[in-house]
């Protein structure tokens, strides 16, 4: 399932060398072939086995970017783009080897335009350099998958987290880009007009591609203004049904949350030993709602309601923003905190989306499969999307117990498609889920490789991850 497909590519060791001796000659030390280099530009968040590049080129702007491609596009050599290295599916393995292109330099941040909410920087920016850079100008960008990820990164594998009920995903933020092919011509897509019936939507094509049409050197994001209340809190369950229940309910009602978590009791357990908490070891969901002192007193007082009609417990919210950091805070370190219950194990995170209709009964599914086997696996989710993940800990020294695991993760997946959903709501396909979304897309995958042929004909762009390499 997941181990099978993170397998080694071909390699073409002259041309590599080729490769890595003219970008020395044109980048200096910009270009770096130490095994520290390497590593730390592998695959490090998940159980996937590493697969180093050869080479590491911490590229400064446009021209290095196409000097890196053109080289690579004439020899037949693997690019790999890096940004955090945040991603969970093995997006920045190098199963063929080549170069691993870092943008962390790559970082400066081009035009604000407070007056049209939209802002263009460099993909090696990250979203809380972001944020910070905005802070005076009374915007903000509102995805945020947690970690402090890359632009890039982020635009690559279609990224949305806490705040996607209210805001949208990347899909939705990313006005036009410019890029690099594979014949080392930079290109745009898109416009900062809202919108445009201007050929194909080629800005789309590029967003969740994982690095395998192309490069991106610089990415055009649509603002939002920062709100003028903020309110957030919790509210604890007896299940996980009714908590999805609650969930579902509050959107059907339209009630506009900007962020909706669901944590299950184990991760619930997890998060109080991990950041300093003592909430009930009970499913929970974290909220936060956006606008003026009005809207936001009346948008939680009608949340108390539901969550009363569901069998939940009051409704503890605040607008105090140290208690609501310290809430989030626990949130973001939700994984941390997974692998804190059994630092002697190793964790599988993965994820799958559902239509909202579908969540309670999938996720009591999910669950119900979790205890009947047995399984130490925390379940979080942004629930107010469809949207959960589960941080599975096993011992991957020992090959029954990876089978199992991997067995459940198919029974996972599977489970989401029966509903309509899909295989990965926001960590992107990589090598981890090549093997679902060949369930998932059926026929439309010889469309996607259509045009991978056809952007990319030497299949120099992060070969091994989406489409499983074909003779």
């Amino acid at each position: 399932m997941v181990l099978r497909d993170v397998r080694p590519g071909v390699r073409n060791e002259a041309a590599v060398a080729a490769v890595i001796e003219a970008l020395r000659g044109a980048l200096g030390d910009k270009l770096q072939t130490g095994q520290a280099f390497r590593e730390q530009h592998t695959h490090t968040t998940t159980y996937l086995t590493r697969q180093l590049p050869d080479a590491v080129v911490f590229v400064e702007g446009s021209d290095d970017v196409k000097a890196v491609v053109r080289a690579c596009s004439e020899h037949g050599v693997p690019i790999i783009p890096f940004g955090t290295g945040s991603s969970l599916e093995g997006q920045v393995n190098a199963p063929s080897g080549g170069i691993s292109i870092d943008f962390s330099r790559m970082n400066r941040i081009l035009r604000v335009s407070p007056e049209d909410l939209d802002v263009t920087v460099e993909p090696g920016v990250t979203r809380e350099q972001l944020n910070v850079h905005l802070r005076d100008t009374g915007l903000f960008f509102p995805i945020d998958p947690g970690a402090n990820a890359s632009i890039g990164g982020m635009t690559a594998t279609r990224a949305s987290g806490t705040n996607a009920v209210r805001y949208g995903t990347m899909k939705d933020n990313v006005l036009a880009m410019t890029v690099v092919t594979a014949d080392g011509e930079e290109i745009a897509t898109g416009s900062r007009a809202k919108k445009s019936s201007a050929g194909y939507d080629l800005t789309r094509l590029f967003v969740g591609s994982e690095g395998t049409l192309g490069v991106f050197t610089s990415i055009t994001l649509r603002l939002q203004g920062i709100p003028e209340k903020i309110g957030g809190g919790v509210c604890a369950f007896p299940s996980v049904k009714a908590a999805c229940d609650a969930v579902i309910m509050t959107i059907q009602m339209g009630i506009p949350v900007a962020r909706i978590e669901l944590l299950d009791e184990v991760q619930i357990r997890a998060c109080n030993a991990y950041s300093g908490l003592s909430y009930e070891e009970k499913p929970t969901l974290f909220l936060e709602f956006h606008g003026t002192d009005q809207t936001v007193t009346l948008q939680s007082e009608q949340f108390s309601m539901i969550a009363e009609e569901c069998g939940g417990e009051s409704f503890r919210w605040t607008a105090d923003a140290q208690e609501r950091a310290k809430l989030w805070k626990a949130r973001h370190d939700a994984y941390w905190a997974a692998r804190a219950l059994r630092p002697d194990l190793t964790i599988l995170a993965t994820d799958v989306c559902v239509p909202i209709s579908q969540l309670a009964d999938c996720v009591a599914a999910t669950h119900a499969d979790i205890v009947e086997n047995d399984f130490l696996a925390p379940i979080v989710g942004h629930a107010g999307d469809g949207n959960f993940h589960l941080s599975i800990l096993f011992n991957d020294k020992d090959p029954a117990d990876v089978a199992r695991v991997e067995a459940f993760v198919e029974r996972l997946n599977r489970r989401a498609l029966a509903c309509g959903g899909t295989c990965t709501g926001e960590h992107g396909i990589g090598q981890g889920k090549m093997s679902f979304l060949e369930d998932e897309a059926g026929p439309a995958l010889g469309l996607m490789r259509t045009i991978k042929r056809a952007v990319d004909p030497k299949n120099i762009f992060n070969p091994g991850k989406i489409l499983r390499e074909t003779a």
